[in-house]
């Protein structure tokens, strides 16, 4: 596999398909970042900027970071630019997670329990402020690292790790008002 740096040179030198290469290998977590900032109607729109942006701003790509973490940065920005762009409305309707569930053999029952469960969690996770559910999906969803995430949030690490502990704690906070979707003790 072609190193993310040697793409990111042929994509400078005019070779257009390294740039394809680069998005066909990031487009699933750019598209689960975005999608768990702004919701999933609102995901592809956002992906798209996101590596337009990249590749319009390819020079300024230095070396001392990985490609992921850049290309994530600019997703994180762009998300954050169409949060700003729409205000939401209270009472969004649940956005659907764009998660791979494992095709294990459940019965449509199963299933309908999970899917409610994952809308219930995105309708929640949208309840948390978004600099915090930023942090928290980077990590919890994406398992970045706080370093990592420091740099596509342009964040100190120490603010990191603190605005992910205030995520977790708000976003428990938010589970435990409706414990029946939950089960979660109410201490």
């Amino acid at each position: 596999m072609t190193s993310d740096e040697a793409l990111v040179e042929r994509t400078k030198a005019g070779d257009l398909d390294a740039f394809e290469a680069l998005v066909k290998r990031y487009r699933a977590v750019v598209f689960r970042v975005a999608s768990r900032i702004v919701g999933r109607d609102e995901a592809d729109d956002v992906s798209q900027d996101a590596f337009l942006r990249a590749f319009h701003r390819l020079e300024q790509f230095r070396r001392d970071s990985p490609f992921r973490s850049w290309l994530l940065r600019i997703a994180h920005n762009a998300a954050l630019d169409a949060l700003e762009r729409r205000r939401p409305a209270e009472g969004d309707p649940p956005e659907d997670t764009p998660e791979a569930v494992p095709a294990r053999t459940r019965t449509p029952a199963d299933e309908l329990e999970v899917s409610e469960r994952r809308d219930r969690l995105a309708l929640k996770l949208r309840q948390v402020s978004p600099a915090h559910r930023t942090v928290l999906v980077l990590r919890d969803l994406e398992g970045l690292s706080y370093e990592e995430i420091a740099e596509v949030t342009d964040s100190p690490l120490g603010s990191v790790k603190g605005r992910l502990f205030r995520a977790r704690r708000e976003l428990m906070d938010i589970l435990r008002r409706n414990t029946y979707d939950w089960e979660l003790p109410s201490t």
